[in-house]
């Protein structure tokens, strides 16, 4: 009978030598059920409670995002019709690498939804679907013939330097218009019901904004009217 003596710096063990050639390796629950399919899920926290950031480890929509606020708008996702499948998920949200999930309450237990999201993310991926059918351009910060020289300026300044870290949390900003020195945007994501949105809109985007360009008085968010029913539905149930 072979025993092996594991030594620590304060402590020897004595442990039969079979014992540690057929024990397992401990893995969390969710990491080896990712093992074990071949795919790897990271999930990282973001400013908004609500809102989850699912990390793939694959291309989710190269450079674009979108946003499903209703299961309706997924129409054109797959995924996102799965996703919203899913007790408890309020709006799927795509970026260039990640997914973020906002769930409908506080009251919901992120470790309840993790396994089904999980699966759902792994068995898509697995089957080759496009994530999207019917993916139409960005065209909120694309040049046109009517904007002028601050507009462009604006845009340049959101996609390079505003969106990219907005990206980061788990959201997005999306330009709406400027009019009488005020900026119009809309955040998506994880940002959309996050309560430290407004921070964010004139603490963080609007400085940057003002610092760059001295025609920004201010910066405004807009929201959509089907955005508008969501948050009233949510807020009255």
């Amino acid at each position: 009978f072979c025993r092996t003596m594991l030594k620590d710096p304060n402590l020897t063990v004595q442990q039969p030598f079979h014992q540690l050639v057929q024990k397992k390796p401990f893995f969390p629950s969710a990491v080896w059920r990712n093992a074990v399919r071949g795919m790897f899920i990271q999930t990282q926290d973001t400013p908004n409670p609500n809102s989850l950031k699912f990390i793939p480890g694959k291309e989710v929509l190269e450079s674009r995002t979108m946003e499903f606020s209703t299961p309706a708008a997924a129409f054109c996702s797959p995924l996102a019709r799965q996703l919203f499948r899913i007790e408890g998920v309020k709006s799927v949200f795509f970026g260039p690498d990640f997914i973020t999930i906002t769930k409908e309450s506080e009251d919901l237990d992120w470790n309840l939804l993790k396994p089904d999201i999980y699966a759902t993310i792994m068995d898509f991926f697995a089957s080759g679907l496009p994530v999207v059918t019917d993916e139409a351009p960005r065209t909120d910060t694309a040049a046109s013939e009517e904007d002028d020289e601050v507009v462009l300026m604006i845009k340049e300044l959101l996609d390079t330097r505003i969106r990219p870290t907005v990206q980061e949390d788990g959201g997005d900003v999306i330009y709406k218009g400027f009019e009488d020195g005020i900026v119009q945007l809309k955040l998506q994501g994880s940002c959309t019901s996050c309560p430290s949105s407004i921070i964010t809109l004139k603490n963080g985007i609007q400085n940057m904004l003002q610092f760059y360009i001295p025609e920004v008085e201010g910066v405004e968010q807009v929201v959509d009217d089907d955005d508008d029913d969501v948050e009233k539905e949510a807020n009255s149930t």
